[in-house]
């Protein structure tokens, strides 16, 4: 069978694997410790999963506008206000999940053979969705030295004629660390000079410690903001996000939804509209804190075992991790520790090409207890292996 070019361009998503290859060991009746996968171990809070069944029970399961009901839209927009910043609600376009609000922004923003700068490493779909459209992603390549984020030096110089913006992550995946509010203003203008557009990934936002914006767009205004319900309030599975535009482009990206998904999940929009209760935000704000102190739980026990660790994360949940001190690469160091000792990490070559044998992600979405059996089964790892 033939299919599209693209496809031969688009690589498995390694986390994926991984998670398979874990159910596998599961299925034989062992426990698997997950540092794999970036999804809440909390389940959804009660408040939201009551409006679901609400939303259900009073049959409110009918297609809604293609950008949203008007009660969550509003949320939004006061969730925001709530931070400092004006945002109309007729600039919030609710989306199924961020991945449908990526979908929509190329769409809107990319041409065939235009280049979209993406980070090196980051996020591992994110020049798929370029593809879509029959442009392509460029990489920005990005350091422990810059706390794996650019500056504008680093946008100028990768920058050619057919680059036409820029998709930055803050806190960023796989790293946890934040664009400086300084370089995301110096960007952002930069990239307006040269008429391009700017897409800031916020979909860890919420989930932050010592940032110092709670929004990109309580910096500089001119963005397209993406975020999602899946991380700080705990909704992964019911496939839930939003896009803030700029004012110019709500009637166009209007049009998109419209022809491209309809209309979010109903019954999702209902429940997402009491997670900006107090009640909800209160629980969502305590498990971001409970996020923060495993992130150090998990810090301090890589670095007695002799791992680096050359950044703190601060947000979203994760840390990136040198393993070269094994002496295997990261690919390899993943799937042993697997297939071993029945602990998953996911490889450093999912989020691009730079250094990609030499770090691996774990992410801390799993309890104390389950953390230190994690630990305790590394240290086993490295004893055998000849490391400790």
């Amino acid at each position: 069978m033939k299919f599209a070019k693209r496809i031969d361009q688009i690589k498995p998503f390694r986390v994926m694997e991984v998670l398979a290859r874990a159910a596998f060991y599961e299925r034989q009746g062992l426990q698997v410790i997950h540092f794999e996968v970036g999804e809440p171990d909390f389940p959804t809070s009660e408040i939201i999963v009551a409006a679901g069944r609400e939303a259900l029970a009073q049959g409110k399961t009918k297609y809604t506008p293609a950008t949203g009901i008007p009660e969550l839209r509003e949320a939004i927009s006061h969730y925001y206000g709530a931070l400092g910043v004006n945002v109309h609600a007729d600039q919030v376009i609710v989306t199924g999940g961020a991945s449908g609000g990526l979908v929509l922004l190329a769409g809107l923003l990319l041409n065939a053979g235009d280049q979209l700068l993406i980070t090196d490493p980051g996020y591992p779909c994110n020049g798929v969705f370029a593809r879509l459209t029959s442009g392509e992603s460029i990489a920005v390549p990005v350091t422990a030295a810059g706390k794996f984020q650019p500056t504008v030096e680093d946008i100028k110089r990768v920058w050619t004629p057919r680059s036409r913006g820029v998709l930055l992550a803050s806190p960023s995946n796989p790293t946890g660390t934040m664009l400086p509010a300084k370089d995301l203003t110096e960007i952002a203008e930069e990239v307006s000079r040269r008429d391009g557009f700017f897409i800031l990934d916020e979909i860890y936002q919420g989930l932050t410690a010592g940032a110092d914006y709670p929004t990109g767009l309580a910096v500089c205004e001119d963005l397209y903001v993406l975020n999602s319900f899946s991380k700080f309030f705990g909704m992964t599975g019911w496939r839930l996000g939003w896009l803030v535009v700029p004012e110019a482009a709500v009637d166009p990206v209007t049009r998109l939804a419209q022809n491209l998904f309809i209309s979010p999940s109903t019954p999702a929009q209902y429940a997402a509209v009491a997670g900006f209760s107090d009640e909800a935000m209160r629980t969502h704000r305590q498990r971001a804190q409970i996020f923060a102190d495993r992130a150090e739980l998990l810090r301090r026990g890589l670095l007695q075992l002799g791992f680096s660790v050359p950044v703190s994360p601060q947000g979203g949940f994760y840390l990136y991790v040198d393993v070269s001190h094994t002496g295997l690469a990261g690919g390899e160091f993943c799937r042993r520790l697997l297939d071993e000792f029945q602990v998953a990490v996911t490889p450093g070559d999912d989020f691009g090409d730079l250094e990609k044998e030499r770090f691996v992600r774990f992410a801390f979405t799993t309890d104390e207890a389950a953390i230190e059996i994690g630990l305790a089964r590394i240290s086993q790892a490295l004893r055998a292996w000849g490391n400790l």
